[in-house]
C-alpha cells in the first residue's frame, strides 16, 4: 500500500464514468499523490452505484496512511459525475450512462457517510477548474476549456469561477451546431460539433473512406475489418503518413477551426485549453487551428489568444474533483474527515 507524509491539507478527487470509478489523493498544488480505479456498478440500483463510489473513496482514504502509520486528515471529497446534474445541490438527475441514478442526491449521501464537504459537478467543468487553478489556465482571468473524446465537453471560467448559467446547464459547447443540415447528434440537434469532430465521428469518416474503396494500412490496423476502425487507429495511421487517415484529421481540424472561431467571437477568452483523449492525437495540429482562426471568426486579434494543451490527461477527472473541493474550501471553509481511513462505510 502506498503512503504519504503526514499532513492535513489533502482532498479526495473522484471521477465517475459509466464503467469505472477512479479516486485519488490530491494536494493543494494539484499533485495527485496516489490513485485507484474500480468498476462502476451502474445497472443494479442506486445503492450499489453509491457503493462503487464509496469503495473508491475508501481505497483512497486507506492510501492516506503515512509511512509512520498515522492517518492524514482529508478535508473534502470532490466528485466528477456524468450529467445532467445540479451543481448547487449535488443531485445527479438522469445521466444516460448511469441508469442507476435518477434524481439521486449524490453529494448529500457521500457527505452523510464521511461528515465532510462534498462537491459534485460534471467532468468538463471540473477539469476546466483544475486547469485554471493548477494547469494550462493558471494566471488567466477568463478560460475556455474543451475535452475532446468520445464526446465533446466544455467549460467556461470567468474570473476563475465556473460559469454554470441560470440552472447549471450552461457551457454545452459540444452541442453548438455548425451545420444545420448536418447529421443528427445524440442530443437531437443537427450538425453539433460533437457529432462531427468527436472520436466516433473521426472513426466514422475513416470507415467511409475505406468503404469507398480507398486502400490504406488503416485497414491493416483494424485486422482487415472496416467496422473495427477507431479514432485511435486513425491517429496512428496519420502519424505514419497514410493519406486517408491524414485527410480525416485535416477535415477534423477544419471543423474545429470554425467551431473555435465561434467560441472566440462569442467569449473572447484569455486562453483556450484542449484536453481529452482525442486532444492528444490532435496536439500537433493546434498551431494550424490557431492559424486558421482569422478566416473563421470576425475578431481581428484572435491569434493573440493562446490555444494550448491541458496539463492533466487521463487523471483530469481526479484533479477536477479535487479542484471543486479546494475551490469550495477557499471560498467557504471546510471541515476535515478526522482519521479518514478510520471512517467506516455504513448502510
Amino acid at each position: 500500500m502506498s503512503s504519504v507524509a503526514v499532513r492535513d491539507d489533502l482532498v479526495i478527487g473522484v471521477d465517475i464514468g459509466g464503467t469505472k470509478v477512479a479516486a485519488g489523493l490530491v494536494d493543494p498544488s494539484g499533485e495527485i499523490l496516489c490513485h485507484n480505479r474500480n468498476p462502476m456498478v451502474c445497472n443494479d440500483g442506486a445503492e450499489n452505484g453509491l457503493a462503487s463510489v464509496t469503495k473508491a473513496i475508501e481505497t483512497a482514504s486507506a492510501q492516506a496512511v503515512s509511512a509512520a502509520g498515522k492517518h492524514n486528515l482529508i478535508r473534502g471529497v470532490g466528485i466528477c459525475s456524468p450529467g445532467p446534474l445540479d451543481p448547487k445541490t449535488g443531485v445527479v438527475i438522469n445521466p444516460p450512462n448511469l441508469p442507476c441514478w435518477r434524481n439521486f442526491p449524490l453529494a448529500a449521501e457521500v457527505a452523510h457517510i464521511y461528515r465532510v464537504r462534498v462537491k459534485v459537478d460534471n467532468d468538463a467543468n471540473a477539469a476546466g477548474l483544475a486547469e485554471t487553478l493548477w494547469g494550462a489556465g493558471r494566471g488567466y482571468h477568463n478560460v475556455f476549456y474543451v475535452t475532446l473524446g468520445t464526446g465533446i465537453g466544455t467549460a467556461i471560467l470567468i474570473g476563475g469561477r465556473i460559469y454554470h448559467g441560470r440552472t447549471g446547464a450552461a457551457a454545452e459547447g459540444g452541442h453548438m451546431s455548425i451545420d444545420y443540415k448536418g447529421p443528427r447528434c445524440g442530443c437531437g440537434k443537427p450538425g453539433c460539433i460533437e457529432i462531427l469532430a468527436a472520436g466516433p465521428a473521426i472513426a466514422r469518416r475513416a470507415r467511409a473512406k475505406l468503404e469507398s474503396g480507398r486502400s490504406s494500412s488503416l485497414l491493416d490496423l483494424a485486422g482487415g475489418k472496416i467496422e473495427r476502425v477507431t479514432s485511435e487507429m486513425v491517429g496512428q495511421a496519420a502519424a505514419a503518413g497514410y493519406s486517408a487517415a491524414s485527410e480525416v484529421l485535416q477535415e477534423t481540424v477544419e471543423l474545429l477551426s470554425f467551431w473555435f472561431g465561434n467560441i472566440v467571437d462569442l467569449l473572447e477568452p484569455d486562453v483556450m485549453i484542449v484536453g481529452g483523449g482525442v486532444a492528444s492525437m490532435l496536439k500537433p495540429f493546434l498551431g494550424e487551428i490557431r492559424d486558421r482562426l482569422p478566416g473563421c471568426c470576425v475578431n481581428q486579434r484572435c491569434k493573440e489568444i493562446p490555444l494550448v494543451s491541458a496539463r492533466y490527461g487521463e487523471d483530469a477527472g481526479i484533479a477536477g474533483g479535487a479542484a471543486l473541493c479546494f475551490d469550495a474550501a477557499r471560498n467557504n471553509g471546510s471541515t476535515p474527515i478526522v482519521g479518514a481511513a478510520e471512517v467506516p462505510v455504513t448502510r
